[in-house]
């Protein structure tokens, strides 16, 4: 029978009440029940029998606070005992507040704990037995080192209970400890949320670990975890870490803004992930290194600052229909022995490549997709990786590259719409592709560099911006039943020295079939050209219109044209360059920059032939504005100005951007620039856009090697060749930097300003006046008012957007007078203010 004891202050109460905790559980038996009256209690409790201290009045009315000292506010050293609708304050954040001794056992109901810890200790062998302890809608707050600490045989359950604010780790199980939490809210804490050693054992069921400020949940030693629908947001290092020989299975769980990774797995560590979601990771979404294992299904990996899975060592991943999307770096990248497994997995939208295999790393690939990547799968490793049914589709750069001296095998592969080649194999590449197709990319379909032989069967290459198969010097391989449909540049290129074997190989509406150079030696066995049989020695020509036959065009003659070799430019005289130059409308500061510039380039040219040493001198320029303003029509002026001085010998401009100077595969990018920049040699390189060279994430970014080779080439013809760099005022500033050699090179900058409406309005009446145009007075305020309206945002076009008006204004008056039955001369030349495009149309 239940026995109830009333604790009450003096005058309060009633006759035997007692006037402290103390003395009522000293005189209850086991089972009875202590009734304590609201207040502030300043005693240390030891509850020796299985009692159960209540609040009269409901929680908060009550405190149990510890006197100044060592021992905890309430020390528990018997079995069943409680604590309802209790709070109860420490002396010490860093020492216990509710002290559980071995063998014991405390149900803690609507409580609080503040000002100290929680502390249970269990037994240290199993036949110790175990120590019970339960927390009901409780709250623990303010302790210092940790808010609940299970150490030794512990049996452990919160319900719907909260910890906060604690300066050090929220939870920590230790030794063999247990704990099953269901509905826990964990947050503020400047350690881990939760700490895991020993052999202890944890289920986490709809629960929260928010704002730690190390680990959101830890696990070491041989710990094991389970965690269910939970969430672990904005930890200060990992979401969820394992080390040791660690186990933890994920279900359903959230983790959000790690300031590290999201996942961790080391050492012999294992991990179990299913449904899961890891977003905003300060690193990897997920990094597995050491022997550890991890092993994903249906997870979701988004916007990682680092690559969003990151294997080393011996690791292994093992991801079936899961999902990147977003990040700084790669989508998956493997390095060291570790070995990664994707089946039917989504790579959208990293930064750089999609999946990156490197050193002797192992990639499995089956029925995934690629897209939206800078690259989209990077094999450079020798160890053999396999890709199948797989998807590479939008990327910027190559869609597959099999890096020097790595192997793969690539069966019914997709790469569609690669911003470069789609399929490249480097140097001494091993490659074997059976079936697939390369479609849409804007540079060639397959590249096989020097001494990569491949085996390729079955592959279909469609609409490549270039070749269908460029082989580099001394490549070769085998090529079975390849089909190359619609290839603006020749289907098959073969260099010097290739000896490529091409078996039931069928081409279909392509510029030409084949294109050797000297000294190439293909091998062609039942061939065909649209229907046609290919041989090598005539190669037969498929144009566009499907007809083959036609001779193909030389490209030695065609290069030269487009260099501008052909003929040598006419002489001019300095004074009417000067004249062309002052006759431009705005420019005003551009003009009196180069003007200077020629002054000096005058001295410097007397000094020479006076015999005197020339000052330094740096004659590369940066051009900085936007769209519009000229820059283009003033290096050309410069250039001949150049020629005029006698500075330069031919004062030509050859205009480049990055597509002209950039390789489409690793050891393209030297050459193409190198090309670019012979073409401009004795006249002016013209570098349109040139902080596209820079990204401001550059990584494996080929265009820092064009940036390196501009320089050499720059000063190993510094005296017959002129580069002038343009862009973006804001963005050349970054070009400038991205390289030590330009900044010494490029000593001066020429700001092109935007154009005032009136002198758009001038550029419009120059254009009209070479046309045999006149603008009406109204017209041209009607148009200095449309100029003064027009919005200078990211479409305004300066000089050009005042080109493409006067373009609308000639049809515009052109329909205009067609509907006159015998227009005049005076009207056949008049550009009316009906002839201006409405605002709204632009």
């Amino acid at each position: 029978m239940t026995t109830r004891h009333t604790v009450a202050p003096k005058g309060q109460g009633g006759r035997g009440a007692y006037r402290t905790i103390g003395e009522a559980i000293r005189a209850a038996s086991p089972g009875d029940l202590v009734v304590i009256a609201p207040g502030t209690w300043t005693e240390n409790l030891v509850l020796d029998r299985a009692v159960v201290l209540t609040a009269e009045h409901g929680r908060g009315s009550v405190v149990i606070a510890a006197p100044p000292g060592e021992a905890p506010a309430v020390t528990v050293d018997g079995p069943d005992c409680a604590l309802h609708n209790i709070t109860v304050w420490g002396s010490d954040a860093g020492l216990p507040a509710v002290s559980v001794s071995p063998g014991a056992g405390l149900v803690l109901e609507e409580c609080s704990v503040e000002g100290g810890r929680v502390q249970v200790k269990g037994p240290e062998d199993e036949e110790g037995g175990t120590t019970a302890v339960v927390l009901r809608r409780c709250r623990l707050e303010g302790a210092r080192l940790a808010g609940l600490h299970l150490a030794g045989g512990v049996r452990a359950r919160l319900e719907d209970t909260a910890v906060t604010g604690v300066d050090g780790t929220g939870v920590v199980l230790s030794g063999t400890a247990s704990l099953d939490a269901v509905r826990l809210r964990l947050e503020r804490t400047t350690g881990s949320g939760m700490r895991l050693r020993g052999r202890s054992r944890l289920r986490l069921t709809d629960s929260v670990l928010a704002g730690s400020g190390r680990a959101g949940l830890l696990l070491e030693d041989s710990t094991e975890a389970m965690a269910g629908e939970s969430r672990i947001e904005t930890p200060g290092a990992a979401g969820v870490h394992l080390t040791g020989s660690a186990r933890a299975e994920l279900t359903d769980c959230r983790i959000r803004g790690a300031a590290a990774s999201g996942l961790v797995v080391q050492e012999t560590a294992r991990l179990s992930a299913s449904g899961c979601s890891v977003a905003d990771a300060g690193a990897n979404g997920l990094l597995v290194t050491g022997s550890a294992e991890a092993e994903l299904a249906d997870c979701r990996i988004d916007r990682s600052t680092f690559s969003a899975i990151h294997l080393a060592g011996t690791a292994v991943g093992r991801l079936a229909d899961c999902r990147v999307r977003g990040g700084s770096e790669h989508g998956v990248h493997a390095t060291g022995e570790a070995r990664i497994e994707l089946t039917d997995c989504g790579i959208t939208d990293v930064a750089m490549t999609g999946v990156s295999v490197l050193e002797r790393a192992v990639a499995t690939l089956t029925g995934c997709r690629v897209a939206g990547t800078a690259a989209g799968i990077g094999i450079g490793s020798p160890a053999g990786s396999t890709v199948a049914d797989t998807t590479v589709t939008g990327t910027k750069e190559i869609g597959v590259q099999v890096a020097k001296g790595a192997a793969v095998s690539l069966a019914g592969i997709r790469i569609s719409g690669a911003g470069a080649a789609g399929l490249v194999v480097d140097e001494g590449a091993e490659a074997t592709v059976t079936g697939g197709r390369v479609e849409d990319c804007a540079g060639s379909g397959a590249v096989v560099w020097t001494g990569a032989r491949p085996e390729v069967t079955g592959l279909h290459i469609d609409r490549p911006g270039k070749n269908g198969v460029f082989l580099a010097e001394g490549a070769g391989g085998t090529f079975t039943s390849l089909d190359v449909t619609r290839a603006g540049f020749p289907a098959l290129h073969v260099a010097k020295g290739a000896d490529p074997v091409f078996r039931h190989c069928r081409i279909r509406d392509c510029a030409e079939a084949l294109g050797t150079d000297e000294g190439a030696e293909p091998v062609l066995e039942d061939c065909t050209a649209d229907g046609t049989p290919l041989t090598f020695g005539t190669p037969a020509a498929a144009p566009a219109n499907g007809k083959p036959g036609a001779a193909p065009s030389s490209p030695s003659a065609s290069a030269a044209k487009a260099a501008g070799d052909s003929e040598e430019p006419e002489e001019e005289n300095l004074e009417d360059l000067l004249g062309e130059l002052h006759e431009l409308v705005g420019l005003d500061r551009v003009k009196e920059d180069v003007g200077s510039l020629v002054k000096l380039m005058q001295t410097v040219r007397r000094r020479e032939e006076a015999g005197l040493p020339a000052p330094p001198l740096s004659r590369h320029l940066v051009f900085a504005g936007n769209p519009g303003t000229g820059k283009t029509t003033v290096a050309r002026l410069y250039g001949r100005l150049l020629k005029a001085l006698g500075l330069l010998r031919r004062g030509h401009l050859i205009e480049v951007d990055r597509t002209a100077l950039v390789g489409e595969y690793v050891g393209h990018t030297g050459p193409k620039t190198t090309a670019a920049f012979n073409r401009a040699l004795g006249g002016v390189l013209f570098i349109d856009e040139a902080y596209s060279l820079a990204p401001a994430f550059a990584g494996n970014d080929f265009g820092t090697e064009a940036v390196a080779t501009l320089v050499k080439l720059m000063e190993d013809h510094r005296d017959d060749v002129v580069v002038i760099a343009a862009g973006y005022p804001g963005d050349m500033h970054r070009f400038i930097g991205s390289n030590p050699g330009l900044a010494s090179r490029f000593g001066r900058t020429l700001v092109f300003e935007d154009y005032e409406p009136g002198e758009l309005v001038s550029i419009v009446e120059f254009q009209a006046g070479q046309h045999r145009y006149e603008l009406t007075p109204t017209a041209r305020t009607e148009l200095f008012s449309l100029f003064e309206a027009m919005p200078r945002g990211e479409g305004f076009g300066n000089g050009r957007s005042a080109r493409q008006i006067f373009q609308e204004m000639t049809e515009r008056q052109a329909q205009r007078v067609a509907e006159l039955a015998a227009p005049t001369a005076e009207q056949l030349i008049s550009l009316e203010a009906h002839d201006l495009p409405h605002p709204a149309t632009r």
